[in-house]
């Protein structure tokens, strides 16, 4: 299954929650923390089961998440 890496840019994230609807794999949810806005920003739950689908990072508005996605090693 490919990997993918969600980096989320906290202080900009609004709580809109668009994320966690198109997330295939439940990724992401929302924090506890508050950030410098008063909102709780999106982070990333299960990190290890991204496939870099991009899905949360397109849906975004306030282009928030972008993904890397993990190029396996070659043996």
């Amino acid at each position: 299954m490919p990997k993918g890496q969600v980096i989320i840019d906290s202080e900009r994230c609004k709580e809109c929650s668009l994320c966690l609807t198109v997330c295939p794999h439940d990724v992401l949810r929302i924090s506890k923390t508050i950030n410098a806005n008063g909102y709780h920003p999106v982070e990333a739950a299960l990190p290890e089961n991204c496939t870099g689908c991009t899905l949360c990072a397109v849906i975004c508005p306030d282009l928030v998440l972008t993904i890397k996605r993990l190029v396996p090693e070659r043996t």
